[in-house]
């Protein structure tokens, strides 16, 4: 596979610790394309569907020795792994496979997602989805592109003419936050929600506008670092679901948008159960 951003006219100017987010990316998406639809092992985790296969862990590996050698004074915080590396203000925040379930099942709809925090702020954000080759690139005050093109969020300001995503806890069945009911409330309101099975993807599609909104009960911080910087640099709005301001550790309820449909979802999740 080409360099997906080269092939661009508009290749947008990125720093070095970019670019290095890119490249593993598409290292362990190259890894992911090739072991898409073959025999593996799969192995359960803790809850219900979590899912862990061996390209899981090939795909980390990739993305961490890559990293290493190009910047070794970096820790990391990667899904499968935790913290490893060296303690340092540079922090690669690693999902090797968001949307484990989907790529099990033979389903198309997973990403690489690399976060990149310095001094406890990200920096650098990278969603890479190898079946479909699409490739989302975030770099702080810099912007958000898809496959190299600058990208923005939707212009609808009404949530009844928004489309939003969701996903689901692994203890669902415990309606966590009361999260079924939210579920609900938004379907008999009439608007239609999309279930993808990867927050990454999520986060992405809301940034080119593709959705107007994402709400999630808990996530990990490799589930959404990356995409949660790709969404604000393409003038997104993330915060909890009562419109508090959101940290990725928090594993808060989360409510990420085009910011236009932003007061009438916090106004819809923030009510009583």
């Amino acid at each position: 596979m080409g360099n997906l951003l080269a092939e661009k006219k508009s290749e947008p100017s990125f720093g070095e610790l970019t670019q290095i987010a890119i490249e593993a990316a598409l290292l362990a998406g190259s890894i992911l394309r090739h072991g898409f639809g073959t025999h593996f092992q799969i192995k359960s985790k803790e809850g219900h569907h979590n899912l862990v296969t061996e390209y899981d862990h090939k795909a980390e590996r990739a993305i961490i020795d890559f990293i290493q050698k190009n910047a070794p004074d970096s820790q990391f915080l990667a899904e499968e792994s935790g913290v490893t590396g060296n303690k340092s203000s540079l922090v690669w925040i690693i999902d090797p496979l968001d949307g484990t379930v989907n790529f099990a099942h033979q389903i198309p709809l997973f990403a690489v997602s690399i976060g990149v925090e310095k001094a406890g702020k990200m920096i650098a954000g990278v969603v890479f989805q190898p079946i479909t080759e699409e490739l989302f690139v975030a770099e702080k005050n810099v912007g958000s592109f898809f496959n190299g093109e600058k990208i923005g969020v939707s212009k609808v300001s009404s949530l009844k003419k928004s489309i939003l995503a969701t996903g689901f806890p692994y203890n669902l069945a415990e309606n966590p936050h009361h999260c079924i009911d939210h579920f609900i409330d938004i379907l008999r309101a009439g608007i239609p929600i999309r279930r993808l099975g990867a927050a990454a993807i999520d986060f992405a599609y809301t940034a080119a506008g593709r959705f107007e909104g994402f709400f999630e009960v808990e996530l990990s911080p490799w589930d959404m670092a990356a995409g949660k910087l790709i969404l604000e640099e393409a003038g997104g709005m993330i915060t909890e679901w009562n419109g508090a301001p959101f940290d990725i550790h928090s594993k808060k309820p989360i409510l990420a948008t085009n910011g236009l449909i932003h007061p009438e979802a916090v106004t819809l999740l923030s009510r009583s159960s």
